[in-house]
């Protein structure tokens, strides 16, 4: 994984791939790609904040596209991103995952896509509760919701992104 300096060197092809594991919106990856060179981790951030303020909804589409459902068994995994990011879904009972099976299901009826949040460090009573409060949501509110959980995961991956050339 590279550093930032080794990011901001490597050929545009190379740096799309690498950003495409953090987020499979293409508009995203190419409004973060053509914000370099990084003067740091900082500006990398603030790119990738910026880029997710840009998206259209056919771009969060694009986003929603490359996530699992929350507790979903295959983002279980706790090698995969989503299996790391979900990990407080992993030990849930069955009467708590079946509300977030019920919960996801309304959700996708209501809104027509998956029920995206920030799921590293909470839990699955956490996750249920916060899709519940959106659930109250109109469409255009949601959106806004949506985009500010994606520029959080993608900050998330980001750091792991280039944190992992540090070790």
């Amino acid at each position: 994984m590279p550093t930032v300096d080794e990011l901001n060197r490597l050929p545009a092809g190379a740096v799309r791939r690498a950003l495409r594991g953090c987020c499979s919106s293409g508009r995203w990856i190419e409004g973060v790609a053509a914000r370099r060179p990084f003067a740091g981790s900082a500006a990398l951030l603030a790119a990738s904040d910026e880029a997710v303020a840009g998206l259209s909804e056919a771009d969060l589409r694009d986003a929603l596209a490359g996530h699992p459902r929350i507790g979903d068994a295959r983002a279980q995994a706790a090698n995969s991103l989503s299996g790391q990011e979900q990990a407080g879904v992993r030990d849930a009972d069955a009467g708590l995952r079946e509300a977030l099976d019920e919960g996801n299901a309304e959700y996708e009826s209501r809104f027509g896509h998956i029920y995206l949040a920030c799921a590293t460090g909470r839990s699955a009573s956490e996750l249920l509760a916060f899709l519940r409060e959106r659930l109250g949501n109109d469409q255009e509110k949601e959106w806004g919701v949506v985009r500010s959980e994606l520029a959080k995961i993608n900050q998330i991956r980001l750091r792991k992104l280039i944190d992992q050339a540090r070790r």
